[in-house]
């Protein structure tokens, strides 16, 4: 079986694939500060709780955008899995040009949603990711990654706006049934949610109108349904569409 892990600023997410079937995924908290064996530890326990054995593991990739947390990841996987990780980066191969000035600063989430969404659908498109920060990534029909545009996350504006602005409380991440609000909550959440939405909409608008393309777009991310079911330009979602990514990047390098 294949495990892989993509670790982001907030979340880790794992995924264990047997013949390409997503037999189990975790989500876990991101820490920098705990140990290889801490974290080897606790998949030791999530694995034993799924009634699965760590000495099910042949091969291992790895996302990540925390650096200072990949070294540590590394450490432990071999020492608790025996394997020898792939690791998303400068060099691997991905099947996909990546036409930016500087093809090494992609983050490597990014070039993975990328690679996942082009394998299932062949054509143009944008991937949003609703994760930390919100990125919109866009994919010409010959399967080149043209760039994309980096947002601040929901969560990250929410608590922004909490701790910015002294008498307003923290809030709930929740559509609320009415845009016009009738207490401060119900005014936040509206703000939030419904001027989130717009700038996803209106940032896709942008998009298409400026490289001329017609894309399906496809959301992912753990805040993606939130947003989702009322956008009028996002037309699917696919919590899952990291984790496939990895396996298809860790089908292509293998060898």
């Amino acid at each position: 079986m294949i495990l892989v892990i993509d670790v982001g600023n907030t979340h880790t997410v794992l995924g264990l694939f047997k013949e390409r079937s997503l037999v189990h995924s975790w989500r876990i908290a991101t820490h920098m500060s705990r140990t290889e064996d801490e974290y080897g530890i606790m998949l030791h326990n999530l694995f034993a709780y799924s009634n699965l054995s760590l000495q099910a593991i042949d091969g291992m990739i790895i996302s990540c955008v925390v650096p200072p947390m990949l070294n540590m990841i590394l450490v432990m996987a071999e020492k608790y899995f025996h394997v020898q990780p792939l690791v998303v980066g400068p060099g691997i191969k991905t099947g996909l040009p990546i036409l930016l000035d500087n093809p090494r600063e992609v983050g490597a989430d990014r070039i993975v949603n990328a690679v996942a969404a082009y394998d299932m659908h062949r054509r143009e498109l944008i991937v949003i990711d609703f994760g930390t920060a919100t990125t919109f990534d866009c994919v010409s029909a010959r399967g080149e990654y043209l760039g994309g545009v980096i947002a601040p996350g929901l969560q990250i504006s929410t608590e922004a706006l909490y701790q910015r602005a002294s008498k307003l409380p923290r809030v709930e991440l929740c559509r609320p049934r009415e845009v016009v609000g009738k207490n401060t909550v119900h005014s936040m959440q509206s703000g939030i949610v419904y001027g989130y939405l717009s700038l996803v909409d209106g940032l896709v608008d942008r998009l298409v109108a400026e490289l001329k393309f017609s894309p399906l777009v496809i959301a992912t991310g753990g805040l993606a349904s939130l947003i989702a079911g009322s956008s009028q330009v996002i037309d699917e979602v696919d919590e899952l569409l990291t984790l496939k990514g990895l396996l298809k990047l860790y089908e292509l390098n293998r060898s």
